[in-house]
């Protein structure tokens, strides 16, 4: 009986919270729940990631609330995902997801540099990320990057790398030139909870002081699963998985980068 009332109360929370999306994505009261008072409109965005992929698993709240809101968005990443030897089939794939994410072809920028290649424990120097960066920023006319935190979501190298590339940056560009956010990673227990930790993230950004954290919903769930089903050669069962019961799927929660 127990396991009965854990099992109803777990279906409930996941239906009401997704019911709260699609109400949200259908209504103009996103604009109060976000309380975002226009700073992510409008603007020339890029989003700096370190594989082909990433902006599909764990970015698209970002980029769907984003493209709905008029800005301009470009990605930026850093590698071609060459790992187990797929990098021109997984370049390939990205120039089709971003399709998907309402970001044209011709704004995707993908590097195969040979000291910028992915993999566990290929460190990446955060001077080189930096100057990269800097001029992708100054080619697009970019006034707000977003990428990775510190940790990176899941803790891979290459994502924290990027952290420390856009980190590098801020230190050498002028205050006010360029505004970065980073995706605040979250435990392994929110992280799997799908719609559910919708609540969490926004209860979350309320305790930040105004203005330094914003919580995304997804407007959009299915944009998510048809962009990642794009990257075809990724596209088996586990990230399938991944895709429906992550709650990067249907919300982020963005911190202001100082």
């Amino acid at each position: 009986m127990e396991w009965l009332v854990i099992i109803v109360t777990v279906v409930v929370l996941w239906v009401a919270s997704l019911f709260k999306i699609l109400h949200e994505s259908l209504s103009a009261s996103q604009v109060a729940v976000l309380n975002d008072g226009g700073v992510f409109c409008k603007r020339n965005v890029l989003l700096v990631i370190a594989h082909p992929d990433d902006e599909s698993m764990f970015f698209t709240p970002t980029m769907n609330y984003l493209a709905s809101r008029g800005c301009n968005l470009h990605i930026l990443c850093m590698s071609t995902g060459n790992a187990d030897g797929m990098g021109n089939v997984r370049k390939e794939e990205l120039y089709l997801a971003s399709v998907m994410l309402k970001v044209p072809q011709k704004q995707v920028k993908i590097l195969d540099h040979p000291d910028l290649q992915d993999g566990f424990g290929k460190s990446w120097n955060s001077k080189l990320l930096s100057k990269i960066i800097k001029e992708e920023i100054a080619n697009c006319d970019i006034d707000l990057v977003v990428t990775f935190d510190n940790y990176g979501v899941s803790g891979h190298c290459n994502h924290c790398d990027v952290h420390q590339g856009v980190r590098k940056l801020l230190q050498y560009t002028s205050h006010g030139e360029v505004e970065a956010w980073e995706l605040i990673s979250t435990n392994i227990l929110r992280k799997y909870s799908g719609p559910v930790d919708i609540w969490l993230s926004i209860l979350s950004a309320k305790f930040h002081l105004r203005g330094v954290v914003h919580c995304l919903l997804n407007e959009h769930p299915r944009r998510s699963l048809a962009a990642m089903a794009q990257h075809k050669s990724q596209w088996v069962w586990f990230r399938k998985l991944f895709v429906c019961f992550s709650s990067y799927t249907y919300v982020n929660c963005l911190k202001k980068i100082n």
